[in-house]
């Protein structure tokens, strides 16, 4: 289920250390993120599965594309998980990737046997990136050439500290020394109509849902659960405690364990109809 306009992906891969027939779990980080990024938490899941993190496009290490639809992101991991000869797995994606991976869903509902989404409804938002997008034009233009200096240049446009260290995982040095963009920015802002959309597919998915959301963040905020369950109707709704938006990171054993609770128990539940 791919097409002309897929790219070949960047990926992260952990093989399980304990159970080596248990379903695999891809994890999609959200805008601006990238697979290492989950390090920590894929070495948490490794313990009882193979996890794969993947870069999309205009992130981390793989390639630019101006089309940043979300039908398309999901063929890009679709085309990844045939390359991985992969033919179902546990699917999770935050922010953004929570969008890519309800849209493979739905496109794709016999390769996911089980859908868990980070802190995301499958709603059109409001522009909010205008800083981040002026904060990393201003370190492309500023061509710092170490750290301090991109911090600085960052600190112009964004006040929080832990946003800007995140912002910082997307620098990689050069040959001339410049700390630049490993990001497809351009591409990204090109596409952030399609980005803060709705996910791709038509109608819902029905499969085991499980829905993470931060007890500080507006991204899925009570009123907007029922437009939730009209795309996933079987959804379960777990508020982690002091967690914003970076739920994973501000809480993260509280997420590995509700992560690797929910796809245990279908696991179990899946080898007992065999």
């Amino acid at each position: 289920m791919t097409d002309a306009a897929t790219v070949d992906l960047h990926y992260l891969e952990m093989d399980s250390e304990g159970a080596p027939d248990s379903t695999p779990l891809v994890v999609i980080h959200g805008l601006m993120g990238s697979a290492d990024n989950w390090r920590s938490h894929l070495k948490a899941w490794q313990r009882s599965r193979r996890v794969i993190a993947v870069d999309l496009r205009n992130h981390g290490r793989s390639p630019h594309s101006d089309d940043m639809r979300y039908a398309t992101m999901s063929q890009d991991v679709l085309a990844l998980l045939d390359k991985l000869s992969i033919t179902q797995a546990h699917v999770l994606g935050h922010s953004m990737g929570g969008k890519v991976a309800i849209s493979l869903a739905r496109l794709a509902p016999e390769r996911v046997v089980t859908l868990t989404v980070g802190d995301i409804a499958p709603v059109v938002y409001e522009h909010g990136h205008d800083d981040v997008f002026a904060a990393l034009k201003r370190v492309r233009e500023g061509q710092p050439k170490n750290r301090r200096e991109a911090d600085d240049l960052l600190a112009e446009h964004v006040d929080s500290r832990s946003t800007r260290l995140f912002l910082a995982t997307n620098l990689a040095r050069n040959e001339e020394g410049i700390l630049g963009l490993r990001i497809g920015l351009d591409e990204i802002q090109r596409g952030y109509g399609n980005i803060i959309g709705l996910p791709a597919g038509d109608g819902p998915f029905e499969g085991p849902t499980l829905v993470l959301r931060g007890a500080e963040s507006h991204y899925v905020t009570d009123d907007l659960l029922p437009a939730l369950r009209e795309v996933l109707p079987g959804a379960r709704v777990v508020t982690l405690k002091n967690a914003g938006h970076w739920l994973h990171a501000e809480q993260p054993e509280a997420f590995q364990q509700a992560v690797e609770a929910f796809i245990e128990h279908h696991d179990k539940a899946q080898w007992a109809c065999r």
